[in-house]
């Protein structure tokens, strides 16, 4: 036992000195200073590219992803977006990214922004994981369509997923939704929590084909808010809109004045809102603390290597414990979500009160 931890402490030993040596290297190499704030927002933010990385002499290796834009007189362009690297300007067809406007396509001579469908590193991101999911669980969909519920429940990787969906059908969905009507919610539900929870894993690899900051995008975060809130108020009961709109309160609450249906009224709004941000929030800002440790190396660096030292074996210490406590926000996050949006969807289908 005794050795085993003396090999886990050199192992460290080594991991530390493997990583601080080529980041000393890059420090002595890098003389201007480091913008901390293009550093975070530029990894975090959604791009026309895909950086890899940079080699010497600043030679960018990139995966260029083509522009889809549409002319304000008429007209769609596409193309890869390594052209605006090509001109002096950065321009191509009268387009440009500005950098000023969180790297967005604009055409020149125009102050509002063309229609834009482009490719970008979020949507390829979600195609990625997408891609993911379907080799998770059709090998699964396969394993239970060539056994009998006979042969016993299966066991390994099947046996892992099979734990996990119950898990969330059950003691999540289930529950909170209630028996008469979880289950024609239960497979968004269970998409929405396996979703998030691969793109939130998929967001802490730090390189390809990882590390796109997709559910630190507040598009992403919004668009599964307005599925849930969709799910509410669509399928809501009568009993859900009566409690809004005619709760059982004193006459003087909701007539001639109407403050609780007022007030229930703007719940409807902001229970999404909440989904929102709760997972915009959490995820941004666990990439950002990241990130910023990462940053302090190359800063302290630029300074002396004496102050640099201790405190880049310091950082890299936390951006470990970082990256093993973001492990578990990712799971958290995507369960919190479906729990949210379970307990949500069963306040909408409220039974009769006699």
């Amino acid at each position: 036992m005794k050795k085993t931890k003396n090999n886990i402490f050199i192992y460290l030993i080594l991991s530390c000195l493997l990583f601080l040596a080529p980041t000393q290297l890059l420090a002595n190499e890098v003389k201007e200073p480091i913008d901390v704030k293009e550093a975070i927002l530029g990894h975090m933010s959604d791009a026309y590219e895909w950086h890899i990385t940079t080699w010497a002499n600043h030679k960018h290796i990139s995966i260029y992803l083509p522009v889809i834009v549409k002319h304000h007189d008429g007209g769609w362009v596409v193309f890869s977006s390594e052209r605006f690297h090509e001109s002096a300007d950065h321009t191509y067809d009268g387009f440009y990214i500005d950098e000023a406007r969180q790297g967005k396509v604009y055409e020149k001579g125009y102050e509002d922004r063309p229609w834009d469908i482009s490719i970008t590193k979020d949507v390829v991101q979600i195609w990625i994981n997408v891609a993911i999911m379907l080799l998770i669980f059709i090998p699964c969909a396969r394993w239970y369509k060539k056994h009998r519920i006979e042969d016993g429940a299966p066991k390994g990787f099947v046996g892992m997923i099979e734990v996990l969906v119950m898990s969330i059908n059950d003691d999540v969905i289930k529950s909170s939704i209630g028996e008469k009507h979880y289950r024609k919610y239960a497979p968004y539900l269970l998409t929405a929590f396996f979703f998030i929870f691969v793109t939130n894993l998929m967001g802490l690899i730090p390189f390809f084909p990882g590390g796109a900051n997709v559910t630190g995008n507040i598009s992403i975060t919004f668009l599964f808010a307005m599925m849930t809130f969709i799910a509410i108020n669509l399928f809501g009961n009568k009993e859900y809109w009566k409690e809004i709109f005619w709760p059982e309160v004193p006459l003087a609450m909701k007539c001639p004045i109407p403050l609780m249906p007022v007030i229930e009224l703007f719940g409807i709004f902001t229970k999404p809102f909440a989904l929102m941000i709760r997972l915009f929030a959490n995820m941004l800002g666990g990439h950002a603390i990241i990130l910023s440790l990462t940053c302090v190396i190359f800063i302290t660096f630029q300074v002396s290597a004496y102050i640099g030292t201790p405190l880049s074996i310091l950082s890299f210490v936390m951006m470990i414990f970082m990256n093993c406590l973001e492990l578990l926000v990712a799971f958290i996050q995507a369960y919190v979500f479906t729990m949210l949006s379970a307990v949500f969807i069963g306040l909408a289908h409220p039974e009769h009160h006699h």
